[in-house]
C-alpha cells in the first residue's frame, strides 16, 4: 500500500483540544481551550431563534449573506477607520481557522517561506506545512515578548512571501506598539512581503494599550490580509463564523480558495449574529470591562498563591511559570495538574519553536465563580504536585 501524505507526517493532533480532552477526563476546570462559559448577547440569542424559523437554512452566498458582509463591513469600517467594500473586500469563512487557511494557500506557492512570531498559535506552522511553504520562526523574548529588530531583518533577508502577525497575541498576550508595527510594516516594503494578520482578540486590549490595525499603517492595505473571526467578541466560539479583509485584487482569489475549501459559512448564524455586528459602542466598552476585572481578579489569585505569571495585555491568556516543580515534560506536568488538581491547561511548548519546557498557558474566560473554583484548586497545588 502506498504511504500517506509526507506533508502532515509530523504532524499531532491539536494539543490544546486534547487538553480540553483530557480536562473532562478528569472533570477538571477546563482552562486550557479558550472558551467562555457565560453565554453571548441577548440580542443574538433572541435572533437566532427567530432565525429557526424563518428561510435561512440553504446555502447562503459562498463568500457570505449579503446582510451579513454589510453588518460586517459597517462595524468594521467604523472601527478600522477606513471603508471596507463588503463586495469586494470581504470573505466569509468557517471561523479565523479557515480564514488564516485560506489566507496562505492565496498568497503562497509551494517553497516559498513564511515568517511566524514564536511563541504562536498552533495553527500557523502547520497551515505554512499545509500550504507547501516553510516556516521561518522569529522569538518574542520573553518577559515581555518584543522582538530584535535585527533577528527580524535577518529572517526578511530570506525573502519571505508572508509574516503571520498575531495582535493581540495567543498564547502571551503581547499587544505589539505602533512602532513595533511600523518596523514590521518598513520590512514587509523593503521585502516586498505580504502580512496575513490574526486579530481574533481586537477588541479585548487591556489599558493603557491599544490596538492598531495593521491594514491602516501607511502603505499596508495594499499588502495586508486582515483575518478575525465573531468568536472572541460575541462569545460564540462554536458558531465558527470568520472573515477576511483585504483589497480587491487579493479577494477575488481568496473567495475561489475559500469555495474550494468549505463552500460556505453557515447561513442562519450569519444572520443571527447581525444584531451583534450592530452593537454600539457600549458593547465593547463593557466587553473591555468585563475581561479586565476577570483578568484582575485571576491574576490577583495567582499572585496570593504566589505563582508566578505573566500579566497579559491583551486577548485572555496567562502563561504560569512552573519552572519550581522540577518537571522534565510540560505536557506531563499537565496532565498532573489536570488529575491531580483539577485544573486544565496547556503545556506552554506547544505555542514555542525554542525548546521552552517551564511554561503553561491558562485563562480567564470564564464566570467569576469558575476562576474561584480554579483558584481554590490551585490553592493545594503544591500539596498534590510536590517539587521534584
Amino acid at each position: 500500500m502506498q504511504s500517506l501524505s509526507e506533508r502532515t507526517a509530523g504532524f499531532t493532533d491539536s494539543v490544546i483540544r486534547r487538553m480540553t480532552r483530557v480536562s473532562m477526563k478528569y472533570d477538571a476546570v477546563n482552562l486550557s481551550q479558550g472558551f467562555p462559559d457565560f453565554e453571548p448577547p441577548a440580542q443574538v440569542l433572541d435572533r437566532l431563534a427567530q432565525v429557526a424559523h424563518e428561510d435561512y437554512h440553504q446555502y447562503s452566498i459562498t463568500w457570505g449573506a449579503q446582510d451579513f458582509r454589510e453588518a460586517l463591513a459597517a462595524k468594521q469600517s467604523r472601527f478600522m477607520g477606513r471603508t471596507i467594500d463588503p463586495n469586494s473586500e470581504i470573505v466569509t469563512t468557517c471561523g479565523s481557522t479557515e480564514a488564516m487557511m485560506a489566507a496562505m494557500m492565496t498568497v503562497t506557492n509551494p517553497g516559498d517561506k513564511v515568517i511566524i512570531f514564536s511563541p504562536f498559535y498552533e495553527n500557523y506552522g502547520a497551515d505554512t506545512i499545509l500550504s507547501g511553504a516553510e516556516p521561518i520562526y522569529v522569538p518574542l523574548n520573553p518577559p515581555t515578548f518584543t522582538f530584535d529588530a535585527d533577528v527580524l531583518e535577518a529572517a526578511f533577508k530570506q525573502h519571505p512571501k508572508a509574516l503571520v502577525l498575531c495582535n493581540p497575541s495567543n498564547p502571551c498576550g503581547k499587544v505589539f506598539t505602533r512602532d513595533e508595527l511600523l518596523v514590521i510594516a518598513d520590512m514587509a516594503q523593503k521585502y516586498d512581503t505580504y502580512v496575513i494578520t490574526d486579530e481574533v482578540y481586537e477588541h479585548i486590549v487591556y489599558a493603557p494599550h491599544k490596538h492598531t490595525y495593521f491594514a491602516t499603517l501607511p502603505g499596508m492595505w495594499e499588502r495586508t490580509i486582515s483575518c478575525s473571526s465573531l468568536s472572541k467578541t460575541y462569545s460564540i466560539t462554536g458558531w465558527r463564523l470568520g472573515y477576511i479583509i483585504a483589497p480587491p485584487r487579493i479577494i477575488d482569489r481568496a473567495k475561489k480558495v475559500h469555495d474550494f475549501l468549505t463552500v460556505g459559512a453557515a447561513a442562519p448564524l450569519q444572520e443571527a449574529v447581525i444584531p451583534g455586528l450592530q452593537f454600539g459602542q457600549d458593547y465593547y466598552d463593557d466587553l473591555l470591562a468585563k475581561y479586565t476585572h476577570k483578568k484582575d481578579l485571576f491574576l490577583k489569585g495567582l499572585d496570593d498563591l504566589d505563582i508566578p505569571h505573566t500579566d497579559p495585555e491583551g486577548a485572555y491568556y496567562v502563561l504560569l511559570d512552573i519552572s519550581e516543580f522540577g518537571y522534565d515534560s510540560d505536557l506531563r506536568f499537565c496532565e498532573d495538574l489536570a488529575s491531580k488538581v483539577g485544573v486544565g491547561a496547556v503545556p506552554g511548548s506547544s505555542f514555542f519553536r525554542e525548546p521552552v519546557n517551564n511554561l503553561i498557558r491558562l485563562h480567564f474566560a470564564k464566570k467569576d465563580e469558575t476562576l474561584l473554583d480554579a483558584l481554590n484548586r490551585l490553592a493545594d497545588l503544591r500539596k498534590k504536585i510536590p517539587q521534584k
